[in-house]
């Protein structure tokens, strides 16, 4: 399974998957996908199942986010598109996606160090994400710093900020 980058013609499979791994006050809504995947498709990286000819099949994990100098990653980034700045210090991460039924067999980590890795290679000074309490194991061990509790009120849960730095 090979990880790319997005198109609009993804939207549909994105918005799907997306609806299937968060609940309704935390996921994205269609629009803001399509609205993200105009200004920054290539901050989107997506892993397909393989089908049974070798080609790719339906869309099982992603993640998607945007570049700015902003150090800390804050609510308004998730709605405003034209926050990003392609030449941006930090690679910031809004979600990591993976459906239920292809969890816990590696694909998120994979897809998240392709993330790392396209973010050193492109000179970031690292990336940065949000995640809930019971997450912070799986983000440490591929090198994430738990900051604390994040200003998030996204979704009305508590968030932390976890960060790599390069």
């Amino acid at each position: 399974m090979m990880v790319r980058h997005a198109m609009l013609d993804d939207l549909d499979a994105i918005a799907a998957v997306e609806a299937a791994c968060f609940p309704p006050a935390e996921a994205a809504s269609r629009e803001d996908f399509r609205r993200r995947l105009k200004a920054y498709p290539n901050h989107f990286w997506l892993m397909f199942a393989d089908d049974d000819n070798g080609n790719d099949g339906s869309l099982i994990s992603f993640v998607n986010g945007m570049t700015t100098d902003e150090r800390d990653l804050a609510d308004e980034m998730y709605e405003d598109a034209s926050m990003h700045d392609e030449n941006g210090a930090w690679q910031m991460v809004f979600g990591v996606n993976t459906m239920p039924e292809y969890r816990r067999h590696g694909y998120a980590s994979a897809v998240l160090r392709q993330v790392i890795a396209d973010a050193r290679e492109q000179g970031r000074a690292g990336v940065v994400l949000t995640c809930k309490t019971e997450k912070i194991p799986f983000y440490a061990r591929l090198g994430f710093v738990d900051e604390g509790v994040s200003d998030s009120t996204h979704g009305g849960v508590v968030w932390h900020q976890m960060r790599i730095t390069f």
